[in-house]
């Protein structure tokens, strides 16, 4: 079983549990947990839902502060959807150094599996825009169809 697998448990609960995903940028730490929602999905109608807890942690010496996220997104047939907006969650959080900001969102697909990665811009104290890599994660449900290549 590879870190990423589901057991039998998680499968029979319908959450996938996995090892975050982390990325570092200019000393702006991104780790993304995805969790595949069973209760809120509906195979039949093709309609998948995971959810994404995210911590941004400032490991830098510099106060920072979220300005705007861009996220894409693309389906198992590679549908991709582009997604911008101001801060996160209705949030544009100010995070000093050794601090972080934790929040969790959705994404619903119409196929079993997907990859999401992006990037958000945020601002230093001098007031300069720098964007920081939020690290590719894949959105994988139970109904995922597995293949040797």
């Amino acid at each position: 079983m590879t870190k990423n697998s589901m057991t039998s448990a998680q499968k029979r609960r319908g959450r996938a549990r996995i090892q975050p995903y982390e990325a570092i940028t200019r000393g702006i730490r991104i780790r993304v947990e995805p969790q595949y929602m069973e209760d809120q999905s509906s195979p039949e109608d093709g309609h998948f839902v995971w959810s994404y807890a995210v911590e941004i942690s400032n490991d830098g010496a510099e106060t920072v502060q979220l300005k705007s996220r861009m996220w894409r997104i693309t389906d198992a047939v590679g549908h991709t959807e582009e997604v911008r907006g101001p801060g996160v969650v209705g949030q544009t959080p100010v995070i000093e150094p050794g601090q972080s900001f934790n929040y969790t969102s959705g994404c619903p697909l119409k196929t079993p599996q997907g990859i999401m990665v992006g990037s958000y811009q945020m601002t230093d104290e001098a007031g300069q825009l720098f964007d920081v890599a939020i690290p590719a994660f894949s959105l994988d449900s139970p109904y995922t169809r597995r293949s040797m290549n």
